[in-house]
């Protein structure tokens, strides 16, 4: 089966990819795929930057002061009836089942109070953790709506299909970011312009690179939609007018691929 003609089974896949629960044979297979199709590579990538963010986001925790307090009272509920016994055992030999059983009496009426402030006690703490529980989720759910929302994706390849430059689009913030994946690397008198490839029409400049690893440009998603290819053209610093279409060598072109959410 072509996982690429099935959108959803490959965000799946790729998901548990990037997450590493895809193991053993099924890994292998996905890789082998990933390197026989820019699709599923794309997809990859694309999940791996984005579990890689998450984390970014997610800041470092402590525990709740109702974990220490309900470990404090387990330890202190277990010491207690570690005396119980041994003044139980002490009481039987010194004065006999009498004594014993008034003891017996005694330390069941302890023992049931103690059971009562454990369990109050266990409620409470159980109690703060739900609260602290609902913060924390509460928090991430403002991290995640600020988390960009990645619906295209592209990687432009070489001639050799070698990837060079993966390209995400996030229509929400109207941000395109580039990242270069290859060891391709512009003279100073050089740049690096992304054109968009409508079905209809001539190319459309979506903007000029910088020289750094991570890129990023402003588009409207009515500039990437329905756009079947991206690709990157060599041209003279600081770029060429839109109208004209690329001067330069095409070095990089790609599918554009929208990702089903």
């Amino acid at each position: 089966m072509n996982i690429t003609q099935h959108p959803e089974l490959l965000q799946r896949l790729a998901a548990s990819y990037a997450l590493g629960t895809l193991r053993g044979g099924a890994r292998r297979r996905f890789e082998t795929l990933a390197r026989e199709h820019a699709a599923v590579r794309a997809a990859a990538l694309v999940w791996q930057t984005h579990l890689s963010g998450l984390a970014e986001l997610q800041p470092g925790m402590a525990p709740d002061p109702a974990v220490w307090l309900r470990i404090q009272n387990l330890v202190q509920a277990d010491q207690a009836q570690h005396r119980m016994e041994l003044a139980r055992a002490q009481a039987v030999s010194e004065s006999g089942w009498r004594r014993s059983l008034r003891w017996w009496r005694g330390a069941a009426a302890a023992g049931a109070l103690a059971t009562v402030a454990a369990v109050l006690v266990g409620w409470q703490a159980h109690g703060g953790l739900q609260a602290a529980t609902s913060a924390q989720i509460a928090a991430l759910q403002q991290q995640l709506q600020a988390t960009p929302q990645i619906q295209y994706v592209a990687v432009l390849a070489d001639d050799q299909a070698a990837a060079s430059m993966l390209v995400t689009f996030d229509p929400k913030n109207q941000k395109l970011v580039l990242q270069r994946v290859g060891g391709f690397q512009e003279g100073d008198d050089k740049s690096l312009q992304l054109w968009a490839l409508p079905p209809a029409g001539g190319p459309r400049s979506l903007g000029v690179l910088g020289q750094d690893k991570l890129l990023t440009l402003t588009a409207a998603e009515q500039e990437v939609k329905q756009v079947p290819t991206l690709a990157i053209s060599l041209e003279p610093k600081g770029g060429v007018p839109s109208e004209g279409g690329p001067t330069g060598p095409v070095l990089f072109k790609g599918a554009l691929i929208q990702r089903m959410l």
